[in-house]
């Protein structure tokens, strides 16, 4: 029997809507690299399948996700950076710029990359004990995936700044009073609203959607070009692998500026 912690995305139809369950319960549902191309997988399958017309995003355990998987990052060089950076932003281009509205179905933590995931997509639902909260700072790295776009234009830049400068979380309540989340519902029922919002999305004219997905994303190309040299740099910093090695030893960590 293998020990390699299991990480699955489960695929689930309820006619044209296509529900994508991130199961990585080792991790909280951190996102892993191969976590992440099996969701770029599913993804594209359902782009060509011709008949999803809708997804939700969810995760398993009552938790959305609880960020990258920190044991997984084991860059050595800026290229290898740089590498990884390109292969995630295939997943980013595919969620941001493709054909089919997203729909995020958030329960608990959505944190770091978990947070980057819920604002790639196009409407965010979360429970009321719903978190939101970046955090990529306590590892030596700056938020990728988009987030230093999607962020700021859905809250703007002074609360986006002191989320991603001073940690600040959200419960779902004051998430929807800022704009980070568009709906918030009990705890449990995020998934069935969701639903609800995605089979609406399904009924609608799919090219004006498309069309007014990619309208929304045309910014998002320059940040995605930045980040990759900003945080190729940070992975193979001295404080990087400070920032990994407390954060894996449950300490505080020290940063160097190196």
């Amino acid at each position: 029997m293998s020990d390699t912690p299991q990480m699955n995305i489960l695929e689930e139809r309820h006619g044209a809507v296509l529900v994508l369950t991130i199961d990585y319960p080792a991790r909280r549902n951190a996102l892993a690299v191969p976590l992440r191309e099996k969701l770029e997988h599913a993804l594209e399958r359902a782009s060509v399948d011709g008949q999803t017309r809708a997804i939700v995003l969810t995760g398993s355990g009552g938790v959305f996700s609880a960020g990258g998987d920190i044991s997984g990052m084991n860059i050595e060089t800026a290229y290898d950076g740089r590498d990884r950076m390109r292969r995630t932003h295939r997943l980013v281009r595919l969620m941001a710029r493709g054909n089919i509205p997203i729909v995020a179905a958030v329960e608990g933590w959505a944190v770091g990359a978990g947070l980057s995931m819920a604002l790639l997509c196009d409407t965010i639902v979360a429970a009321d004990d719903a978190r939101f909260m970046a955090g990529f700072h306590k590892i030596g790295l700056m938020s990728d995936m988009g987030m230093p776009a999607t962020l700021p234009a859905r809250i703007g830049v002074g609360r986006a700044r002191d989320m991603l400068l001073h940690h600040t979380q959200y419960l779902g309540p004051d998430a929807l009073k800022i704009g980070l989340v568009d709906y918030v519902v009990a705890k449990g029922k995020a998934l069935e609203a969701a639903l609800e919002k995605a089979q609406a999305l399904a009924m609608e004219a799919p090219l004006p959607v498309a069309y007014t997905k990619q309208w929304f994303a045309d910014d998002l190309e320059r940040a995605l070009a930045r980040e990759a040299d900003f945080q190729a740099a940070l992975f193979v910093t001295e404080d990087h692998k400070e920032g990994k090695a407390a954060f894996l030893g449950k300490r505080k960590p020290v940063f160097q500026g190196r």
